[in-house]
């Protein structure tokens, strides 16, 4: 029409006329269920793949024989002590069990391979074992080749290709009678452990496997997952259908034959593409979106102890040095510098071996710190430690220091980690545990992470929401599809394999992420995943991005983790383990750093050698026990047991070290028939108080004098005042259960066992609101949803029970100290002592500069719960929408509402010595000496005390309990006033070892019976009582190094310690520095800008006195302590200035 047309014509298609037969559409879920007959290991086991895996088969006697030695009493021997002539290996056999649980047997394996096998088609190889539990296949000369998980999983080592000689040939097993999480009761592996376990053996075969049979079941496995897991309504989810339906089909027509089998796999390269054989898959890293990197998260202790945890490590890694072996795209990435120490020591054959793979490049150190450590309670300097010790091994044993903190399963993350990362040296922060909020979503997966200084690192929380991905298709396709950054950059880390206990990659998360790439290649629409690169390529190429312009969103402040919250306080402790040993470690460092300093002073040799042997294991230990598992007190109860150990050996060490400063200068045990005392102060600021003293050290009644003491930071003579003619603080009872304690400061009234009021005389003001109680002890029912040591919920809140106090009775009157003790029942299991403490003050001066003495709480508990949460709340008239909290190097606001979800959630939080809630002109601050656990509800202050989870240990926190805490009212706003309050009350001035003055009686000693755990495991106390010939010529030394008086009170001397590598102190870890140098701490506490000065005492009189000895240089530098900016010495001393929650490190350098 229209016209004519020079198109030329279609040839007709040969269409048939007439239908052939009718044809339906399938029926889609029923062929997609169809699927997984191809692989079902039951009713169709014998029509499937799995079927035709291997080829030939064989087991038991004559060709394995086996023979086994069982060591004694749980023990776990080396494989020398295990294989020595000594020891008796009886025969045993398939279908025998061992045990009991934590037991150890050594199984002596003699192969000799029949003909059927050394004649099989297929060259490929393995050993099988499999008795439900952890085992690690160990050469005849003692070199660990294998680990094997048990379960079905990972229980294949592939045999040496030399071994096809027909001849026998010698290995050993050794079998850890627990599984890969351990051995939770009716198989709940967070359970505590069934103590009586037996493990069947019910696996030892060699099999010929047919690879291709084995290539094909991955083939297929990728394939059907598209088939479930793309849009019904995509054609790449028809087309997956169609290919895994022309596989099946083929194969029963094939009756799964060998040319069978290479048929369906031609068929799967329509979906896969034809390179999924081998790493070439990988070789265009164009559009790339997910990068894969294999990993391992072993718990350093958790459902198991610390001595498995030695094992999981080699079995785990002897594991992905063959992978990498057989795999060249194969990536490992893997922390924590303590299990690397522990595999150094016990397995060097090994650790040589792993060090090959990390000159490699395959083997990839990561993380920077000792081990995955929880962030919320360990002090600011252990977290510095854990960085100065990971950072150091690293580098002293793989030539590297890290670039990326790894950190991916611990629960919640402190605002100044970001500081302290770029001090340490690394600028980017891996995690993903923030997925697991229980109530809101957290909205990024790459962003700038700012720290309460301002300092920034990238972030990335991987999109998969796992560390221990499988590497199935779904984790490669929810790295997008829950991947929240898009607009700033869309590639995520994709990180994979077996986890928590352990194991790591296996070659099928391998070979499944080979056809993962294949398909996007292929058909597309899943994106495209890449091996070979690092994580820190990955983060490289993010911060290439920020420098080119991206703005990455930024979350400033602590990264809060909405669930665990009862980790603040289970195991109670562990957790004042924790806090005593942070304190100890800080007065034995600045102890033994002033006396290792004599001789710059005096000219002399002392002969006294700083002992930082000693030192390092005492922070190793106080490291690892601060794992994300051991310290907020989620493991079994044997990890308790082990860190109870632990701790003890730091306080033994610790003491002895603290004895042996004190010997050096000079200072001799306190004798109060002989010379005059003094006493020892090691918080930098004047500290003065009354104190109680013995009145003669070999009195059998232990009578004691009341003394004071200026408190002067290092050593200050105590003097024996004239008794006042009125006491400066008075306790009597003024009507029946009604008490009044009053000084110059407050005047308090406790009514049947609570304080009822609390008056403020100088600020003329009630704290206490009307009708209300305060030190009012309240419960819980304590029955979260999952996760029992681990978490408290929301709805707890509403189960509170007010405790009825019982009998209250005067216990201690004397002139400067006025007591009160209530005792209170729990239940007919539990009860509560408290007492009540008011100090005199100094003198009677009520100005504003005079220090505020807080009222103090002692609580001595019997705690026998089940599922409670006892607390003890602070109710104050004072209104905030938010309160402080004391973090690491700072202080963190949180609010005191619950306006949104992100306020609600918060309804338990972590401080650390204090609380403050303030409003303008006035304020109130609970103090406390090893708790961490806090809420603020409206005015309502509250300390989390004890909690009695059931699992993983039934008897967590069962026992006697003693802590402190305090109340500390303030005129003015929050201020330096709280922050010293709150280490005095952790640094108690008082004599070594008494009983007086800090336990209100209670005696440092151990608790024995149920307990069975060391409940006052540091019985010297923090400032010393103690005697010196010349105290006015160690006086000016021990002074060295302190805060000129016109310094802003907001700087705190932290931490002062010899310097790592000088020449008369280094373990030769690292190149030795010439001379020596003092590390001297500060951070700004209250968050402004501060200035004040280092005043360097005897050491800066020292420079112009001795001409060779004294000072060289100042200079700041990192917590690494690399070289730094010089800054000038002047006037005795050196200016610093830091910004709001600022960390500063100077070294001062000696000649």
């Amino acid at each position: 029409m229209g016209g004519g047309s020079n198109t030329p014509k279609t040839p007709a298609a040969k269409y048939p006329v007439k239908v052939k037969g009718p044809v339906g559409k399938k029926i889609h879920h029923i062929s997609v269920d169809r699927l997984r007959q191809f692989t079902n290991d039951k009713e169709y086991y014998d029509d499937g793949i799995l079927a035709k895996l291997y080829e030939a088969k064989t087991s038991g006697e004559p060709h394995i024989s086996l023979s086994v030695y069982s060591p004694p009493d749980l023990s776990r021997p080396s494989f020398k002590d295990a294989t020595s002539r000594w020891h008796t290996y009886k025969p045993t056999k398939i279908g025998e069990s061992f045990g009991p649980s934590w037991s150890t047997h050594w199984f002596r394996v003699a192969l000799t391979l029949p003909s059927f096998i050394l004649n099989a088609k297929s060259d490929h190889l393995e050993f099988h074992w499999d008795a439900d539990n952890e085992g690690l296949v160990w050469s005849e000369d003692g070199v660990p080749l294998q680990g094997l998980t048990g379960g079905g999983e990972r229980i294949e080592w592939v045999l040496p290709k030399e071994w096809r000689d027909g001849k026998e040939h010698i290995f050993y097993v050794e079998m850890a009678c627990n599984g890969m999480f351990g051995v939770g009761r009716h198989g709940e592996s967070i359970q505590p452990p069934d103590m009586g376990r037996y493990f069947r053996l019910k696996k030892v075969e060699v099999v010929a496997v047919r690879l291709e049979a084995r290539k094909l079941r991955t083939d297929f496995w990728v394939i059907s997952d598209a088939a479930r897991e793309f849009p019904e309504d995509s054609w790449e989810e028809h087309e997956a259908l169609s290919v895994a339906t022309s596989i099946m089909d083929c194969f029963v027509a094939g009756k799964g034959t060998d040319d069978c089998i290479k048929e369906c796999r031609e068929i799967a390269t329509q979906y896969l593409g034809d390179k999924v054989d081998s790493a070439k898959v990988y070789d265009d890293d164009e559009d790339i979106l997910v990068y894969g990197i294999g990993q391992c998260h072993i718990d350093s202790c958790w459902l198991w102890p610390f001595a498995e945890t030695k094992r999981k490590v080699a079995r785990s890694w002897a594991n992905q040095c063959n992978l990498m072996d057989r795999y060249p795209e194969h990536r490992f990435a893997c922390s924590q510098a303590q299990q690397y120490a522990w595999l150094k020591a016990l397995y060097p054959a090994l650790f040589d071996r792993v060090k090959s793979k990390v000159k490699d490049g395959v083997f990839q150190p990561v993380g920077g710190s000792w081990v995955e450590h929880d962030t919320n309670m360990p002090s600011g300097e252990s977290l510095v430690r854990q960085f100065v010790l990971g950072q150091r091994f690293f580098e002293s044993n793989f030539g590297e220091r890290c670039k990326t903190f790894w950190l991916p399963d611990t629960f919640g993350y402190s605002a100044q980690l970001p500081q302290l990362c770029r001090l340490a040296g690394m600028s980017r922060f891996f995690t993903q545990k923030l997925s697991w909020n229980n109530i809101n979503n957290f909205p990024h997966t790459t962003f700038n992470w700012v720290a309460l200084d301002g300092s920034q690192v990238i972030c990335h929380m991987t999109p998969a929401e796992t560390y221990t991905a499988d590497a199935n298709f779904g984790d490669v396709q929810r790295s997008i599809t829950q991947h929240k950054s898009m607009d700033q950059d869309a590639t995520s880390l994709l990180v994979f394999g077996k986890g928590d206990g352990g194991g790591g990659p296996t070659w099928e998360m391998l070979e499944k992420l080979r056809r993962c790439r294949g398909l996007s290649d292929k058909v597309g629409r899943l994106p495209r995943v890449t091996m070979g690169n690092s994580v820190d390529d990955f983060f490289a190429r993010l911060e290439k991005k920020a420098e080119d312009g991206t703005q990455f969103v930024t979350w400033y402040g602590e990264l809060y983790f909405e669930l665990h919250r009862g980790t603040y306080t289970t195991q109670a402790n562990n957790k004042r383990n924790n806090r005593k040993a942070e304190v100890l470690m800080h007065d034995v460092e600045w102890l033994a750093t002033i006396a290792s300093l004599q001789d710059v002073v005096t000219g002399s040799e002392s002969g006294y050698k700083y002992p930082k042997k000693e030192i390092d294991e005492a922070w190793e230990s106080i490291c690892l026990c601060q794992f994300h598992d051991c310290l907020p007190g989620s493991s079994i109860g044997m990890c308790y047991e082990d860190s109870d150990k632990i701790y003890d050996a730091v306080f033994k060490s610790g003491e002895k070290m603290i004895a042996d400063a004190f010997t050096a200068l000079g200072f001799s045990e306190f004798d109060a028939n002989s010379g005059k005392i003094c006493i020892v102060n090691t918080l930098p600021w004047s500290r003065p108080q009354h104190l109680s003293i013995p009145a003669s050290s070999t009195s059998s009644t232990c009578a004691e004098t009341t003394a004071w003491t200026a408190g002067t930071y290092g050593v200050s003579e105590i003097t024996t005042p004239n008794k006042p003619s009125t006491p400066s603080v008075t306790v009597k009872e003024t009507h029946s259960d009604v008490f009044l304690l009053e000084n110059s400061q407050f005047s308090i009234t406790i009514t049947s066992g609570v304080i009822t009021s609390l008056y403020d005389k100088s600020a003329d003001r009630e704290i206490i609101p009307s009708g209300a109680a305060a030190n009012q002890l309240v419960i819980f029912d304590d029955k979260p949803l999952n996760w029992q040591a681990w978490d408290v919920e929301i709805y707890h809140l509403s189960s509170r029970q007010v405790l009825k106090p019982g009998k209250t009775t005067i216990t201690v009157e004397t002139d400067t100290l006025c007591s009160v003790t209530t005792q209170t029942k729990i239940s007919e299991k539990s009860s509560i002592l408290t007492t009540v403490s008011l100090r005199a003050p100094s003198s009677n001066s009520t100005t504003k500069s005079q220090p505020i003495l807080p009222i103090e709480i002692t609580a001595d508990v019997t705690w026998h719960e089940d599922k409670k949460f006892l607390k003890v709340e602070f109710p104050v008239d004072i209104r905030n929408t938010s309160a402080s909290y004391e973090t690491q190097y700072g202080i963190i606001q949180r609010p005191t509402h619950y306006n949104t979800t992100w306020d609600h959630a918060k309804f338990e939080v972590v401080c650390h010595k204090w609380a403050d809630l303030s409003e303008a002109g006035y304020g109130v601050s609970i103090l406390n000496d090893c708790k961490y656990g806090f809420a603020t509800q409206g005015n309502v202050m509250r300390l989390s005390l004890l909690r009695s989870p059931k699992a993983p240990d039934e008897f967590a926190d069962m026992g006697r309990h003693v802590f402190r805490y305090a109340i500390l009212p303030h005129q003015g706003s929050l201020d330096a006033r709280t922050v010293r309050a709150a280490r005095e009350l952790n640094n108690p001035l008082s004599m070594a070892g008494s009983s007086s003055s800090d336990n209100n009686g209670l005696e440092t000693e151990k608790v024995k019976g149920e307990a069975d755990r060391a409940l006052f495991p540091y019985t010297k106390l923090t400032s010393y009582l103690c005697l010196h010939p010349d105290i006015s010529r160690i006086a000016p030394l021990m002074a060295s190094i302190r805060m000129s008086e016109d310094s802003n009170p907001a700087i705190i001397l932290d931490t002062v310690k010899r310097g790592e590598d000088d020449e008369d102190v280094s373990r030769g870890e690292l190149p030795v520095r010439k001379g020596k140098s003092v590390i001297v701490r500060l951070y700004d506490s209250l968050g402004g800008r501060c200035r004040g000065k280092v005043e360097l005492g005897e050491l800066a009189n020292s420079v112009m006195g001795k001409g060779s000895k004294g000072i060289r240089k100042v200079e700041k530098c990192n917590i690494l302590e690399d070289d730094g900016e010089e800054v000038e010495v002047k006037d005795g001393g050196f200016e610093v200035e830091l910004g709001p929650f600022e960390v500063g490190t100077w070294r001062i350098v000696l000649a």
